[in-house]
């Protein structure tokens, strides 16, 4: 299967993943003998620097004709002086709503390999972390009419006006319940119908959607109690449905919960699931340049493409399984680090992802990681230290075998003597 990816490789240490993440697209792409072609956009403060602009015509192009767009992070300091439509972050924005993507998806999992590194007390961790927030993305408070008001008394007032339509809640609701029917069937509504007319109109047409999907165990719930319940016990949530607002903010936490920002997969999607799929950690200035950001939440992005989007669901698996395995393994970038594994580099984890994918022996898997190892400095993980002490005791187990054998069978070291006296 032929496809077409628009790349935004991002500014500062955003390059660096989005290298990692396009030689995992590229050994799955031979892995299963499809054809990925990469094609580069400039977005962003890259774009600023070369444009003057954040988002020229010639760089939407591509990615408005591509099946789907590989997003890196974008802006940071250096543009900081350019204000309103210059300001690199506007050129996510304008991409959101020139692709018409009115959905993003953020997942939240936390692998049980790093729970330890969520702020969750461990018998809620061991209930499972594992669910989407789907938020409405071109709509609400964000995109209502604001003002600030200077009053003839010198005081001033300021608003915000939030508003949906039934069609807006209607088209992402659907999103919403064919997730949760590939899931675990559960959708959870969030908002603040005690107050708010906007979520009463969302209560009532999600309602009416939910009829059409009657397999899915549809509840609602108000913002308050949902972020408590995020903390308290995840595992009842599977698919979280919400406004613009407050799905920033429950996605937020869901970062925190999941571990590492470096650990949530994220996507801008449309009704037909094309769209923006990229990691939500930020460029990172400082880290720029030090071969240390952590690629898993790209990479997994990548997974959301390949399943979602490209309709590749054993691609998408064997990706997943890829991460798996490489944090069974100990491998961990400084985000995800902790005492008794192997610290790694942004180019250490791709090795790793790769060699996972490819099927690359044992040997030769270990001989690229202890390459990284040498430049980073770090120790063996504990599983190459566990594989090291088994071989050893069989060595010793087999050697142990031998010299016993030796002493009860008969020598020919005698009747070689007495054949030469």
């Amino acid at each position: 299967m032929d496809k077409r990816i628009a790349v935004v490789r991002g500014d500062y240490s955003s390059p660096e993943v989005i290298t990692q993440t396009l030689r995992v697209l590229q050994a799955v792409a031979d892995k299963y003998e499809h054809k990925f072609e990469f094609v580069d956009a400039c977005v962003g403060g890259e774009a600023l620097d070369k444009f003057g602009e954040p988002l020229p015509k010639t760089e939407f192009d591509k990615c408005i004709v591509s099946d789907a767009v590989l997003m890196g992070s974008i802006g940071g300091p250096k543009w900081k002086e350019f204000t309103g439509d210059k300001r690199p972050e506007t050129a996510l924005e304008k991409l959101r709503i020139g692709m018409g993507l009115f959905t993003n998806m953020k997942y939240a999992k936390l692998w049980s390999q790093i729970s330890t590194l969520s702020p969750l007390k461990e018998q809620i961790v061991g209930k499972g972390v594992d669910y989407l927030i789907i938020r409405e993305l071109s709509g609400g408070i964000y995109y209502g009419k604001h003002d600030t008001v200077q009053l003839d008394s010198g005081m001033e007032y300021a608003y915000d006006i939030m508003q949906y339509d039934s069609k807006e809640i209607e088209r992402i609701g659907k999103i919403a319940f064919s997730f949760a029917m590939k899931r675990r069937k559960r959708v959870c509504l969030v908002g603040k119908p005690d107050v708010l007319d906007t979520s009463r109109l969302w209560l009532k047409i999600t309602t009416e959607v939910s009829k059409e999907f009657p397999d899915v165990i549809f509840t609602d719930m108000s913002v308050e109690n949902c972020a408590t319940l995020l903390n308290k016990n995840p595992a009842q949530f599977d698919v979280i449905l919400t406004e613009n607002m407050f799905g920033e903010v429950l996605g937020a936490q869901a970062s925190v919960n999941a571990g590492s920002l470096g650990m949530v997969p994220s996507c801008s999607i449309d009704e037909k699931h094309f769209g923006l799929f990229g990691m939500t950690q930020g460029s990172a200035p400082e880290l720029a340049g030090k071969d240390t950001v952590n690629p898993l939440a790209s990479v997994l992005s990548t997974a959301l493409m390949l399943k979602y989007c490209f309709d590749m669901k054993k691609e998408a698996e064997d990706v997943e399984r890829a991460v798996e395995r490489v944090l069974d393994r100990g491998y961990r970038t400084p985000d995800i680090m902790s005492e008794g594994y192997m610290l790694v580099s942004t180019r250490g984890m791709g090795d790793a992802l790769v060699a996972e994918i490819t099927g690359e022996s044992e040997a030769k898997f270990f001989e690229a990681v202890k390459e990284v190892e040498k430049i980073m400095g770090s120790s063996s993980s504990p599983k190459e230290k566990a594989e090291q002490a088994a071989k050893e005791q069989q060595e010793n187990a087999e050697a142990a075998e031998t010299a016993e054998t030796s002493e009860d069978s008969p020598s020919e070291a005698p009747a070689e003597q007495e054949n030469n006296s």
